[in-house]
């Protein structure tokens, strides 16, 4: 029998499959094939920290696969990736095919390879090894820290504090640092300065342009300027001097190229240079590193995209510099090969950087085997990596400083020039945030940097320069700049939170939780992140401080370099975490709305220009506003509630105009309704913006009739939201037009997933490009070609009624009435027959059961699974009870004695409350009962018989 390899992607076994031969088989674990149950106690801290894992279905299924092919097989090859989770998921793998009894006789290995090329394949079979212990330990620690913190601390924000969604370890502190530099946003004050400039000309009349950088004998400061008067004298004097050459400064300097990328710095890039999120990058990373089908084969383009390392092997190193020199000549290779060392804290280095695994295979060739994306990022590391073993660059950069005869006033012009481009000629990394944010329409603080194409004339001491037009102008200093992905990257990794596996999923989560948004590449955070981080900041400061979790981080590396026993790290982190949970359980509301309120005060309330207390309630007098905290979460209100019933979304003034200009307390009026004479108006809701029809109503009985009302499609301006575009949406769903091929009506609208189409039983959701109120015909049909029809008609039943092949959630399956069977993989949906499905049905079916619809009273179908599961004797439900309390009396009893019913069926004596339960599933048969008594027993113990069967 072959020999067996584990690896964790579909796609990845496939690549080796090829590379080992027939005497492999490789399969795939899907990640990860077990994880912590999501429930409590799966962590038990006074059992030193025993650990509960359970198998989901699908990795039941995968482990399963790999016990049946290791029947007769002498090796198991556990290949899963070369980083703490994928020494996890080795183990895990391990231990429950040992707890299954599929490793007797089978020698199991753990091998690594930092690319997926056949050399690399082959070399790792050849060179097996153990798995690592430290690093398993550290996984179990580094996952029962996660597990704990969100365990208990979230519960503790449900409670606390409505409306908030969960505390994650290392997620809570990159929203704390997104936070506290929105504070300083909202706390800069803009400040004014000048700066004067002047145009001149050499002798031979080349122009060049001067700053001036001293004035009245002293030199300026940025803020020496500080309003037009002073620098209107300023450039008064420059306007009032003649200049000549004082100084030229003339020196070369050297620029080096940047290492090759770790999962970090290829995060910041991609998201720089083209646009791409993190997770987005990592996706695509992942895919380059698993295999491209490059002239029929598959092969892995770049080294594992998950590291801190920037080191290269050796060989690597070699191949780049003979490319370097055959490609761009001797020039541009170093004398010797350029080693890096990381700067990140608490930098691991365990894998080399990520670069290409073949440097002949330049982004050229292989473009037209890769799509768009996954060919700029090749692009990028390719580049990157050659460029980090080429020549430095040099630089000619020349300083002129400019005089008059007293010597009191003073220019300076800057300028440099290329003299060798060296690594410059294949990639420059001045393309950095100032640059993207120029693309993106965003206003950068500082100076504009110098440019390198910048170059100024020949000039020499004491030449004459001719002066031109002299210009004054204004500025003003900019507050710090929100994080852009690739910045809260460089922070938390300059910090030492988190790791490269988790940077992206750290973002993701922050954007699910709806804790922020990303607006023109920035993190702007939401108010329910802004209380989750005041809630933190009051209560549990110490653990969303970043040098506490960058201790931690500390301690996982010693877990895994086996210097430190996992263990004994949990239970330090532990007593004072446990402590810090207890310590809340007193907490009252009113705590936790002062230390919010004291927190976030002058975000909700900010002092007014008029003068005017801003906390001062405009709908009553003497009223303060004040945060408040409901069901469903956070909101301002006044101190005189109930008299004064007035509040406003949680938002800070202002704040409303960012996603509807103009709203007045969450509401905007946008016009009348030429139909109904009733106003149409924008408002703000707890799943967010929406336009209403009117008000809401009584009808006669004296019950609220709710107006017509629709949400906005995400992506929608509000600010740019008009009448007409009001009334459209209220309009919805709308006719775009009839398929051209099957006649049928298409209709676009909004759901509770977002804008959509449909057309008879097909749905199709629009791209965020589409517009659900303009999207034509010929769009609409476009879409919906690609979607496969949920199911069809086979025919007509023998016994009457249509037989249907259906798609489902769990797979495709045959249908005739309230009797269904899945259909096996082996039959194909497009082209089951009719006597095929009759067949199945015959053999595999099952009856669906009926569904409870009608009375306000009938229970879920789920109460009754939760019945079924109670021991014999114990109390049932009341909606179980209710038909057999009904059987058992001579005459049938009113309904507003079925309390009594109840009790009585609730003693422990009684034992047909079990064979009553399944009764529930079918109530109408309880009315014939009930009017003749003595047939009642043999119906209460059919469906106890059914069950017994």
């Amino acid at each position: 029998m072959p020999d067996v390899v584990v690896v964790e992607s579909p796609a990845k076994a496939k690549t080796i499959n090829k590379y080992l031969g027939g005497d492999f088989t490789v399969l795939a674990s899907f990640g990860h094939v077990r994880d912590l149950p999501p429930k409590d106690g799966s962590v038990r801290p006074e059992e030193d920290f025993a650990m509960d894992w359970e198998a989901d279905e699908r990795g039941d299924r995968q482990v399963t696969a790999i016990a049946k092919s290791l029947k007769g097989a002498r090796r198991l090859f556990l290949a899963t990736d070369p980083d703490r989770e994928g020494e996890a998921i080795s183990w895990h793998v391990k231990d429950m095919l040992a707890r299954r009894g599929a490793l007797k006789g089978v020698e199991v290995h753990r091998i690594t390879f930092n690319e997926i090329t056949k050399r690399a394949v082959q070399y790792a079979v050849a060179h097996p090894r153990d798995l690592d212990v430290p690093l398993i330990d550290a996984y179990l620690a580094r996952r029962a820290l996660d597990y704990l913190v969100g365990f208990n601390l979230s519960p503790v924000l449900w409670r606390k504090l409505p409306g908030s969604r969960s505390a994650g370890r290392v997620q809570s502190v990159a929203l704390r640092l997104i936070c506290e530099r929105e504070a300083e946003i909202e706390a800069f004050r803009a400040r004014e300065y000048w700066t004067v400039e002047g145009r001149f000309a050499t002798p031979a009349g080349a122009p060049f342009t001067a700053r001036l950088t001293h004035h009245e004998g002293r030199k300026l400061e940025q803020f020496d300027l500080p309003n037009e008067a002073t620098a209107m004298a300023a450039k008064a004097a420059v306007e009032a001097g003649s200049f000549t050459v004082g100084s030229v400064d003339k020196r070369r300097t050297r620029r080096n190229p940047p290492p090759p990328f770790t999962t970090s710095t290829l995060q910041m890039e991609a998201s720089r240079k083209l646009g791409m999120g993190a997770q987005a990058a990592m996706r695509v990373a992942q895919q380059l590193y698993e295999g491209a089908d490059i002239g029929g084969e598959s092969v892995g383009l770049i080294t594992y995209m998950r590291t801190d390392g920037v080191q290269m092997a050796r060989e690597a190193m070699f191949a780049i510099r003979d490319h370097v020199k055959e490609v761009f000549g001797a020039d541009y290779v170093p004398g010797a090969p350029r080693e890096y060392a990381s700067k990140a804290k608490n930098a691991q280095e365990a894998h080399e950087a990520i670069r290409p695994t073949d440097v002949t295979r330049t982004p050229e060739q292989v473009a037209r085997f890769l799509d768009e994306r996954q060919r700029k990022l090749y692009e990028l590391i390719w580049k990157r990596a050659v460029a980090s073993q080429m020549q430095s660059a040099e630089l000619d950069q020349t300083a002129v400083e400019l005089v008059e005869p007293s010597g009191r006033t003073k220019l300076r012009a800057t300028g440099s020039v290329i003299a060798f481009d060296g690594f410059l000629r294949l990639y420059r990394e001045d393309e950095d945030d100032r640059a993207a944010d120029a693309r993106a329409g965003i206003a950068t603080a500082g100076p504009e940097p110098d440019d390198d194409s910048r170059t100024l004339p020949p000039m020499r001491e004491r030449d004459a320069v001719k002066r031109g037009a002299v210009a004054a102008s204004q500025h003003f200093t900019q507050p710090p700049p929100r994080f852009s992905e690739a910045t809260l990257v460089k922070r938390l990794e300059e910090l030492g939170i988190g790791r490269p596996s988790t940077y992206a999923s750290i973002l993701q989560v922050l954007q699910d939780r709806d804790y922020v948004k990303l607006d023109k590449r920035r993190f702007v955070p939401e108010d329910r992140g802004r209380l989750v981080t005041a809630f933190l900041m009051a209560f549990f400061e110490r653990y969303v401080d970043t040098g506490f979790t960058a201790g931690l981080e500390e301690k996982l590396d010693d877990i895994s370099g086996g210097r430190a026993d996992w263990r004994a790290v949990m239970r330090a982190f532990w007593e004072d975490f446990s402590k810090a949970i207890a310590s809340t359980s007193e907490l009252t509301i009113s705590d936790v709305i002062d230390a919010l309120d004291e927190d976030l005060g002058p975000h909700f309330f900010p002092a007014r220009a008029d003068g005017v207390d801003p906390r001062g309630c405009p709908a009553c007098s003497g009223g303060r506003l004040g945060l408040r905290l409901g069901r469903t979460g956070a909101f301002i209100g006044c101190s005189n509630y109930p008299e004064c019933r007035y509040t406003r979304p949680l938002v800070a003034p202002g704040a409303e105009a960012e996603g509807a200009a103009g709203f007045n307390e969450g509401q905007r009026e946008l016009g009348v309704d030429p139909a109904t004479g009733k106003s149409i108006s924008l408002r703000r809701g707890p799943y967010g913006l929406y336009v209403q029809l009117g008000e809401e109503t009584l009808d006669e009985k004296g019950k609220k009739v709710k107006p017509r009302r629709a949400s906005l499609a995400k992506g929608m301006d509000p600010e740019g939201l008009d009448l007409d575009r009001a009334l459209a949406l209220l309009s919805l769903p709308r006719i775009v037009g009839v398929h051209p091929e099957t006649a049928e009506e298409i209709t676009a609208a909004i759901g509770r997933f977002g804008p959509y189409l449909k057309m008879g039983q097909l749905f199709k959701s629009l791209d965020p490009d589409d517009d659900v109120l303009a999207v034509g015909l010929n769009r609409a049909v476009a879409l919906l070609a690609d979607v496969k029809p949920r199911g069809r008609a086979l025919g007509e039943h023998a016994s009457g009624g249509p037989v249907e092949v259906r798609r489902g959630r769990f797979g495709p399956f045959v249908m005739h009435g309230n009797r269904v069977a899945s259909m096996p993989r082996t039959m194909d949906f497009d082209t089951v027959t009719l006597d095929e499905a009759v067949k199945l049905l015959a053999e595999k079916g099952k009856e669906l059961p009926p569904l409870t619809k009608g009375k306000k009273g009938a229970k879920k179908a789920p109460a009754r699974k939760v019945a079924a599961a109670k021991p014999e004797g114990e109390a049932a439900p009341a909606t179980a009870r209710k038909p057999a309390a009904r059987a058992k009396a001579a005459t049938p009893k009113p309904a507003a004695k079925a309390p009594a019913a109840r009790k009585a069926a609730a003693k422990p004596a009684t034992k047909k409350a079990a064979a009553a339960k399944p009764a529930a599933k079918e109530p109408a048969a309880a009315k014939p009962a009930a009017k003749k008594p003595a047939a009642a027993k043999p119906a209460a113990k059919k469906p106890a018989a059914r069950k017994a069967g």
